[in-house]
């Protein structure tokens, strides 16, 4: 018999706590706040205030640790093929077509060099005198 008054007693009391305070209304005000390093968590100004803090980290101004040891810059780290592509066009020079005094080829690309150049500056003289002489929205 204690047991089963000791049972009610213990059922009975989370619903007394409930219906003491106001359930059915959302806090007035909440606050959320970042905190940083060994901040305290403030207290509530009211009864009717929700304080919300999470731990940020050390520094507002600190680089997040996951972004501090990035992977060196540097051949290691450079990809092959672009290695490979430095190697070539160093290695071009003296070969037909390279534009280059070095060797018994190199002289053949020059004037192909010239041409695309050539070519290049007359693009982009139209390309500036068509944005000159467009129509204006006046």
């Amino acid at each position: 018999m204690l047991s089963t008054l000791l049972f009610a007693a213990l059922m009975a009391a989370p619903a007394v706590a409930q219906d003491s305070g106001r359930q059915d209304e959302p806090p007035k005000r909440v606050r959320s706040i970042l905190l940083y390093g060994d901040e305290k968590c403030p207290p509530a100004e009211s009864p009717d205030e929700v304080v919300v803090c999470a731990n940020a980290g050390d520094s507002p101004y600190r680089i997040p640790k996951r972004f501090r040891n990035q992977p060196k810059e540097g051949p290691a780290s450079n990809a092959w093929t672009n290695r490979v592509e430095t190697v070539e066009e160093f290695n071009r020079a003296g070969l037909p077509n390279s534009c280059s005094p070095v060797g018994t080829g190199g002289q053949t690309g020059c004037t192909r060099a010239m041409i695309r150049q050539w070519y290049q500056e007359r693009l982009d003289a139209k390309a500036k005198a068509a944005r000159t002489t467009a129509p204006s929205d006046d």
